[in-house]
């Protein structure tokens, strides 16, 4: 097992991987920007080191530093977190060539589930339901319209590079297709560099249903039951649910095993998240996430295993020690993103923390760095804390979660606390009757 780990990350999920090395017995190396001097991880860390200045591209995304840092504190391996270089194949690659461990999948996975077209006809080849679309690249409008005749309308223009919702536009009709068509490919050049585009079916009212996956790359490979994440603003997941009140059983062992099976026969290594939209009975594979997943604690609550702690293990080398009849799933789980804006205009709301009190009591955690008297810096993204609730019924985990959130207390800066208290009092999410539109509705006052 290593001694040593540099976390490479900021945050919460640096808090969190702090958290699990440290219950591991293992010394942790925090980076840093000038920025994030005084975040909690950096106080905690055995070690630290600055890295640069705010600005992520000198900082978080500095490689040379970041590797620089590992070598002169000796670190054995570097925990790449969520965001930033954690999905990057290149400064996984860079890491083993230093010597180093990445925990994390390899470079060619990576790489391959980083590129929207070639994991889409690897989910294929590996027996995973996909959407109907193109097979590949979409080269031209003609090209396009082609595609969109033979799977029929509305279709959805989407970038390979893409994410967060850029890069990717909705044709309803062949009268809007060439326009949709080269707004996301200028898009994604401008978003991405690059301005290859993909096709697909676009769904009317789909859910967002992901699978957590752990595998070892020996042959070892389980799932840890889905995630709902269907609650989005502008492809923002703002709320996630664990498990889906829109799913059985059946459909979740059928679907779980299924992917579960495909990681073994591809050889992956770490954990991962396959991510589906869902409707009318029918699972279609969107990505796979070669990460921890920001919502990954859900999944911890309702079955008790530590995936940051399987990470690190996998990493060093050691199967799996939990076999898929191991995973019993008990009770429900939500989570709530507590994001430092205004809850009406979402505008950022940076700034220092005059006052701050975290809920608590039984089935209540909170992954947070802040602290009374910390300064949230504008740099970076805006989620400040991850409140996860969990209980033995959905309603129950509502109730608790009701009670929790009244308790949240955070001063000096807009929260979207209040958001979350209208959200999980309005009858369709209380119903679980909702889709990935169903948000943007709310929030607008249409729904």
């Amino acid at each position: 097992m290593f001694e040593k780990i540099l976390i490479a990350n900021r945050g919460e999920i640096a808090l969190r991987i702090h958290r699990a090395c440290r219950e591991m017995g293992i010394q942790t190396v925090a980076v840093h920007s000038t920025a994030d001097a005084d975040a909690m991880h950096v106080r905690l860390a055995d070690e630290s080191v600055c890295i640069g200045p705010a600005p992520s591209k000198d900082s978080y995304l500095n490689i040379p530093a970041i590797l620089s840092a590992a070598n002169i504190t000796g670190a054995e391996a570097i925990h790449p977190g969520v965001g930033f270089l954690s999905e990057n194949a290149d400064f996984a690659a860079m890491v083993e060539e230093h010597g180093l461990v990445f925990i994390g999948p390899t470079p060619d996975h990576i790489s391959l589930m980083g590129d929207k077209v070639a994991a889409k006809k690897a989910a294929e080849d590996l027996g995973i339901p996909v959407v109907p679309g193109s097979d590949g690249a979409v080269d031209t409008a003609e090209e396009a319209r082609s595609i969109a005749e033979r799977i029929g309308y509305p279709v959805l223009i989407k970038a390979t590079a893409g994410g967060g919702g850029r890069g990717m536009k909705v044709a309803q009709n062949a009268d809007e297709l060439e326009e949709a068509y080269r707004l996301a490919r200028n898009e994604a050049k401008s978003a991405f560099g690059n301005d290859i585009v993909y096709m697909e079916k676009y769904l009317a009212r789909p859910r967002h249903i992901e699978v957590q996956l752990l595998a070892d790359g020996q042959g070892g490979s389980i799932h840890m039951g889905e995630r709902d994440c269907s609650l989005q603003r502008r492809h923002q997941k703002v709320l996630e649910e664990a498990l889906s009140p829109a799913l059985n059983a059946a459909e979740r062992s059928a679907i779980g095993d299924r992917v579960s099976e495909a990681m073994r026969n591809l050889g992956y290594r770490g954990a991962g998240t396959i991510e589906f939209l869902y409707e009318n009975g029918e699972f279609y594979f969107i990505e796979m996430n070669t990460r921890i997943q920001v919502e990954h604690p859900i999944s911890e609550a309702i079955t008790g295993i530590d995936l940051v702690r399987e990470q690190i293990r996998v990493a060093a080398g050691l199967p799996l020690d939990i076999e898929q009849s191991d995973i019993k799933f008990s009770g429900h789980a939500i989570e709530c993103r507590i994001n430092a804006e205004n809850p009406e205009t979402f505008m950022p709301s940076p700034g220092r923390v005059t006052d701050y009190h975290a809920p608590g009591g039984l089935g209540v955690r909170v992954d947070s760095g802040l602290y009374a008297g910390y300064r949230i810096p504008p740099t970076y993204d805006s989620l400040i804390a991850k409140l996860i609730v969990h209980g033995q019924t959905r309603n129950e985990c509502l109730m608790r979660l009701r009670r929790a959130l009244e308790e949240f207390v955070i001063v000096g800066v807009d929260t979207s606390i209040p958001l979350h208290q209208r959200l999980i009092g309005a009858q369709p999410f209380i119903n679980g009757d909702y889709d990935i539109h169903w948000l943007e509705k709310f929030v607008a006052g249409t729904a």
